[in-house]
């Protein structure tokens, strides 16, 4: 049996633009994306905390140290740029390893650089 698990996040981070003409996709700044143990065409969920919007699609690459957080194609109609969303990764794996799996959690300031990482959630806390 395999499990999908929760692999890692990037907390609160600012959309920077929404490209509707895009392809589809969300480009993410590539320093968030290494802190976040995050790869290029991985899918992830983004979550959007102004208005409760969930979808899922895959990353693309930004420039290093830009802060660019840009949904492209369709999802751009369920973001605006100045929202907050969180972005979600999941893995697959066997039981054990789901007993000692971290999950990297990245949080951000308001320019979308990253100012401190944690490996678990605790109920109740909040940023």
């Amino acid at each position: 049996m395999m499990l999908n698990m929760f692999k890692s996040k990037i907390h609160r981070v600012t959309v920077t633009e929404a490209n509707l003409n895009y392809v589809g996709s969300i480009t993410i700044d590539q320093r968030l994306m290494e802190a976040a143990n995050i790869l290029p065409g991985e899918r992830v969920q983004v979550v959007n905390n102004h208005n409760g919007a969930r979808l899922e699609t895959y990353v693309i690459e930004g420039e290093a140290d830009s802060g660019v957080i840009c949904l492209n194609g369709a999802a751009a109609r369920l973001v605006q740029p100045g929202d907050h969303v969180i972005i979600i990764a999941y893995c697959w794996v066997t039981p054990e390893e789901a007993k000692i799996l971290k999950p990297r959690i990245v949080f951000v300031d308001e320019k979308n650089r990253m100012i401190e990482m944690a490996d678990q959630e605790k109920h109740g806390e909040s940023r």
